[in-house]
């Protein structure tokens, strides 16, 4: 039997990951993909697609309702940040009104991943080592602590959008007109020591994770390494279950000499690296699937040293086949 699948974000990097692993999984699955645009390249992959509002427009959640009534799917994949926290809120009713699965952590956990100061808190509350943040209003505090460079974050993002490093106080200064509301924090580690890792947690218990350094172009992961290190691994789990998500958790971080890791950054959610961490063993959207729709439970798998090194390709339509509205 096919598994049906309804997809979040299929103009997005993270929808269409997830797309991506799903489809490498070998699992017969039928998957269904929503997003505003009908330029969406994810969209011409799916076996059924709909075009869907803004999340931050009052006919997004009536809109989704429709397609859920229409297409019942047994699981929903949160393609997009902007959505998490909408999808989180209404995740209970949207489960017993269609008899489905909503992957998409409790609205506290999404916010402590959204705000970066709510993370920086996060961290601190549990004992994990973190780099020095505070909020605009006390950057010369930290200038005094600890000196440049630094760097200047937008409270609420997303992919190193806005994040802008500084080397002195004229940047500084620079960099705070230029934000609304900012915070300042110290470089978490050295330039080739940024991870990113992924967790898979249900209950408070996480089965399973990956670490990955990587190289960033555009706020994007565009080379990346599997590491084999059960040093790092120990503390991205101890991670994951102290935040406590429902399903994936993603955490960016750099390594000090001592192999100690400094986060910057959660996201509660699947990572934009989840398709090429499926090439090397860890398909964390088939192992949500499995444990959602079957009870199978998550275990880690064994992993692959693998190198990725990403680049661009092409979804070509006719403009007859350009969606306008409803299913393809």
């Amino acid at each position: 039997m096919r598994t049906r699948v309804l997809v979040t974000g299929a103009g997005a990097l993270l929808g269409q990951g997830i797309m991506r692993a799903i489809r490498s999984s070998g699992k017969p699955t039928e998957i269904i993909a929503v997003d505003p645009s009908p330029l969406s390249a994810g969209l011409y992959w799916a076996d059924g697609a709909h075009l869907i509002p803004m999340a931050n427009s009052p006919e997004y959640m009536p809109r989704l309702r429709e397609i859920l009534d229409a297409e019942r799917p047994q699981v929903v994949f949160v393609g997009t940040d902007v959505e998490l926290l909408q999808l989180a809120r209404h995740r209970r009713e949207l489960e017993a009104d269609y008899d489905l699965h909503v992957l998409v952590s409790s609205p506290e956990v999404v916010s402590i991943a959204d705000d970066k100061y709510r993370t920086f808190e996060f961290l601190k509350a549990n004992g994990f080592p973190f780099p020095d943040t505070v909020l605009a209003e006390n950057a010369q505090d930290l200038v005094e602590r600890e000196g440049f460079p630094l760097i200047v974050k937008p409270r609420v993002g997303a992919r190193s959008v806005g994040v802008i490093r500084v080397n002195d106080r004229a940047g500084l200064d620079e960099a705070l007109r230029r934000s609304n509301d900012a915070l300042v924090q110290a470089v978490a580690g050295p330039d080739d020591q940024e991870y990113t890792a992924g967790v898979v947690c249900f209950d408070g218990v996480c089965n399973a994770c990956i670490v990955m350094r990587r190289d960033l172009r555009d706020g994007n992961t565009y080379r990346a390494w599997v590491e084999d290190s059960e040093d790092l691994a120990r503390q991205v789990r101890a991670l994951g279950e102290a935040l406590n998500p429902h399903g994936p958790a993603n955490f960016q971080f750099r390594v000090d000499g001592g192999n100690q890791l400094r986060v910057f950054e959660i996201n509660a959610r699947f990572s934009g690296t989840t398709p090429l961490r499926a090439k090397a063993g860890f398909n964390e959207v088939q192992m949500c699937l499995d444990w959602l729709v079957d009870g199978v439970p998550v275990v880690q798998p064994t992993i692959e040293k693998k190198i990725f090194l990403r680049h661009w390709s092409e979804t070509v339509i006719c403009p007859a086949d350009l969606i306008e509205q409803g299913p393809k």
